[in-house]
């Protein structure tokens, strides 16, 4: 458990430090290539340390979550999956490397619930897995998924004010960082067709995969 809380803090404080403040310097110094080449070298060990760690470690059980625990967490996935394939379905304006014009293109699809759907998606994957693992090694490992997705979407606003000025202003007002935080005020907050089918498909095929891949079913576990 030593080893995993230390690949993890690792893994989430180098993500930070070299996504906002080591960025502008290091590619300076060692250019695009070079500063992708330690990134994700530095991701690549501290994250295949944290996997290691992980299936090593203990099984110690916290808590065990009731039945109907199963299926409301089937839902929450669902939603994820949703936003996730809409995150990457259109244009994302929070997302690294796109330019002013997707700001100022208005809102869409998934973009109409929260602007950092792929952030909440991992971050709602944390809380689930978190709830139904039960175990130390799987509240260490989502706690620190959850914190990378938020506090990483937290960071992504303010670097986006700088890179994007007044079109990301617009469009920061326009949405919520919190999922379905405006309501209706930019009308019915629906995710848009493909992410609704994409996210229903991806979601049978990953509840399908789990069990093949060691994991229990999500509804199954709920009877």
């Amino acid at each position: 458990m030593t080893l995993l809380i230390i690949a993890l803090a690792v893994f989430v404080g180098t993500h930070f430090l070299l996504s906002h403040p080591l960025r502008a310097p290091l590619v300076a110094r060692l250019g695009a290539g070079g500063f992708a080449g330690v990134y994700s070298l530095v991701a690549t060990v501290s994250l295949g340390t944290a996997v290691w760690a992980w299936r090593h470690a203990p099984v110690d059980v916290v808590w065990t979550a009731p039945g109907w625990a199963w299926p409301l967490a089937a839902v929450v996935m669902l939603i994820a999956m949703i936003l996730f394939v809409g995150s990457m379905t259109v244009p994302n304006p929070a997302l690294m490397g796109m330019p002013p014009s997707a700001a100022r293109a208005g809102l869409q699809g998934v973009q109409r619930i929260t602007r950092h759907p792929m952030m909440w998606a991992f971050a709602l994957w944390a809380v689930v897995h978190a709830t139904l693992g039960g175990t130390t090694r799987d509240v260490a490992l989502s706690t620190a998924i959850f914190v990378l997705a938020l506090v990483g979407a937290w960071l992504q606003d303010g670097k986006k004010r700088g890179q994007l000025g007044d079109a990301w202003a617009a469009h920061e007002a326009a949405t919520s960082f919190v999922p379905f935080g405006r309501g209706f005020a930019q009308g019915l907050p629906l995710p848009g067709w493909v992410a609704l089918v994409g996210g229903i498909a991806l979601f049978a095929a990953a509840t399908w995969l789990h069990p093949v891949a060691g994991g229990p079913n999500l509804w199954a576990m709920g009877g």
